[in-house]
Order: structure tokens, then sequence, then C-alpha cells
């Protein structure tokens, strides 16, 4: 893990994390909280486990939030202000860049030079910051995108807006100055090259973890009596932003052509959607209700608000069956989830979700958004089941390969790549100037 140059430790001692939208003391699955949340705040306590201190800047969105606050033992969350003490719209936040790169410079100039050994920032808007203070701190710059707006243009939901040109020239712009990108999958690191013209062997696939102390198998009678839920229910989950790129509608049309085909279902099948309203989903906060009203399935779908750690677990348990039909995930941490705690998982066959779900093995995938082909998937799973319970005995299996463990022992070994190469660069650069 460490390698020297000249006397030059390449393990860091701390660093530097950007995550300028959203933050990680942030309650995944509303507003811009998601899973990047859970990425940040997972790697990050775990660095910090091995000794490494890691300082997260983020916006302040409220004048109450300290201007620092501990999220664990050596992570530290600094509220850097930037813009009005409000949320702000990822389209509004280009225009706060500016004055939150200079709050971050300002905290590392209260310190000697070399205070923090690398910076890995989250999403274009980090990077827009990122590679700035790289140029003034002198260190090397990690990068991980989460979502890419060339990918999402591309797999729009009926609807959506696209994302912006500006977010497009934002991240060719980090691309090009990140000195490593960090992918969640395969898939993603050959878009990165073959979209933004990344240099191969800068992009290294990282896959996102699992808390397998937290998402763990349990009763499902027990979770069904602490939701209400009746014990011979046919539940179906969906847990995450409430969007159309997240695509709930499709579980809601699914459900409703479950009960065309099976209506004596109508009294046992119930769709749990579990999150809040996001992105342009803000615009019709109730559009989902008034979609179940209107398929006539306002009687079988229950709606809660975003869910902590465990009251999340122990929706997934009593779930038959978990479903993620997004137009795009970089990897579907939910989808993960879900199966450590023994639940299978009927998700959308992009992006990342074909590496987080192993078809016919622990969930199926489905190639398409037609509720026809989603109905097909889920009752498949959920109306057989002898065939639900070998999916279902793969699932820990399946999801126990994935830690955040494994994910942060994988960072630190690029960190520690990635600043050789930088220290190597620059005695290159000192010695043609000699």
């Amino acid at each position: 893990m460490t390698s020297s140059l000249n006397g030059f430790r390449a393990e860091p001692r701390r660093i530097a994390v950007l995550s300028v939208h959203t933050s990680p003391l942030e309650q995944p699955g509303t507003g811009d909280a998601g899973g990047m949340n859970v990425y940040i705040s997972q790697t990050a306590q775990e660095m910090a486990r091995r000794g490494v201190e890691v300082e997260v800047f983020t916006r302040a969105t409220s004048s109450d939030q300290p201007p620092q606050a501990e999220l664990s033992p050596g992570v530290t969350v600094r509220h850097v202000q930037a813009g009005p003490f409000e949320p702000l719209s990822r389209d509004e936040l280009p225009a706060q860049l500016c004055a939150f790169t200079s709050g971050v410079l300002r905290a590392e100039a209260f310190h000697e030079p070399g205070y923090y050994d690398l910076i890995h920032s989250h999403y274009w808007l980090s990077g827009q910051v990122g590679w700035l203070a790289r140029d003034r701190w002198g260190v090397p710059l990690v990068h991980t995108a989460h979502t890419l707006a060339k990918v999402k243009n591309s797999l729009l939901a009926e609807g959506d807006k696209p994302e912006p040109r500006t977010r497009v020239m934002g991240e060719e712009q980090v691309v090009g100055e990140a000195d490593c990108l960090v992918a969640n999958t395969q898939v993603e690191a050959r878009q990165l090259v073959d979209l933004y013209g990344a240099a191969p062997d800068a992009v290294h696939a990282v896959p996102p973890g699992v808390d397998l102390d937290r998402f763990t198998p349990g009763s499902k009678p027990e979770a069904r009596r602490a939701l209400d839920l009746p014990s011979d229910a046919v539940v179906l989950a969906f847990a995450g932003r409430i969007q159309p790129l997240k695509a709930p509608d499709v579980l809601l049309h699914a459900a409703a052509e479950l009960l065309r085909r099976h209506p004596e279902l109508a009294r046992r099948l119930v769709v749990l959607i579990v999150g809040g309203p996001s992105g342009t989903g803000l615009a019709q906060p109730q559009a989902l209700r008034e979609m179940a009203a209107t398929l006539g399935i306002s009687e079988q779908v229950r709606f809660l608000p975003p869910q902590p750690g465990p009251k999340l677990r122990t929706v997934f348990r009593a779930a038959d069956v978990v479903a993620v039909p997004s137009y795009n995930e970089s990897f579907g941490l939910v989808a993960l989830e879900a199966q450590a705690c023994g639940t299978p998982v009927v998700a959308a066959e992009v992006g990342g979700l074909p590496v987080a779900v192993p078809h016919g093995v622990s969930g199926l995938l489905v190639p398409s958004h037609r509720a026809t082909d989603w109905a097909d998937a889920l009752a498949a799973v959920a109306l057989r089941p002898d065939w639900r319970a070998e999916l279902v005995a793969n699932a820990v299996p399946h999801a126990r390969r994935f830690s955040w463990r494994r994910t942060t022992d994988s960072l630190l070994d690029i960190y520690a790549q990635a600043s050789t190469a930088f220290r190597q660069a620059l005695e290159r650069r000192a010695e043609v100037a000699v």
C-alpha cells in the first residue's frame, strides 16, 4: 500500500474530500442526497479507521450548521458558506463555485503547506473546485463522477429534463485535469474513455460496497409486523429519490398490470414507495400519488418518507421483491443493500446494475421500462415461491462480495499510486527546469 520516492510517503495522512452539492450528514432518499452520500460517509469512516484523517468540504445550507462537525472520529465535515443559507438546485450551484473554492482555499491557508496530501472530488461540481485546489496545493486530484451527463442524456425518462451543456463542458474539463478517475464499474470506465476522452491508464474501476453490519437478513414476519403489513401480503418495494430518473412510476404501472392479470391479488398486494421528491420530481411532488389514483391502485400503494438505515433494513426484509427501475444508475447501492438483507431484486438492465444484480442468480434484469415486461419479471419472482427461495439463497452471498472495506482498500491503493506519479512528475519538471 505504501511506496516511497526519495523519502516521500505515498500513503496519505490527510485527504480533502469535496462534495459541493450534498453532505454526508444528510439523510439519503430526498433532495440531492442519495448513494453518493453513503459512498462518501462509508469510505471516509473506513479510512479514518486506518488512521487516515478525512475532511469533507460541503456547502452550508443553513445558518444553524456549525463551521465544522464530526461525522465520526477522524472524519470532519466542513460547512463552507457559498451563496444563501438554503438548498439550491444543481442548476443554481455553478454560480457559487467561486465562493465555495475560496472557502476551501481559505481553510487550507490556516495550516502549514502540505496539510492535505490528496484531494478526492465527487461529482462534476466538486471536480471544478478540485482541480483549482490541486494546482494551488500541489497535490494530486482523484475524481469520482458518480453520474455522467452524456450517459444520462442518452437514457432520459420521458419528459425528463436533459443535463445542460455547461455540465457536459464541466465534466470534460474535470476529466482532462484529474490525475486519476475512479469509476464504479468497467462500463462507466469505458464511458469515461469513449465519451470523454479519458486516458485509459488514468481510469480505475472500483465497485462501491454495502454496510454488511447494518444490512443483514432477518425475520420477514417481524419486519412486516413493524410496518403493519399483512403476513400474507405480496410486497413490492422501491427506495430512492422520487424523480423521473429513478422511475418509481414504472413500478406503479407494473403493479397495475399485475392486478389486471391477477385481480385476486387486490387484497394482498402492497407497493411500498420509500423516498422524497428530488430533482425534476420537485416540480410535481404529488405526481406519484395522483398516478396511483389514476391507475386505480391507491389502496395498494403506501408512501413512506426516507428511512434511516435500520428502518430501511426493515423495509427490505419485509419485501418479497425490491424494484430498481432507474433509467440510469452508475451502480445501484439500493440493489446491493436489499440483497444483503436476503431480498431478491428486479432491476433495469442499465449502467452498473448488471454488476449489482446478477441476472437469474439473485434477481432479474429487465431490458426495457415497459409495464408488461416489468409485470412479467415481478410476477416471476414474487408469485413463484420456489424460485424466489433460490434467489433469496443467492442474494446474501452475492452482496457479501462487496464491502466498504474492500472499496477503501482499492481507493487507498489508487491514492498511493496517484501520489507517487504526481511526485515523480514534479521531480521531472524540476530536473528539466534546472
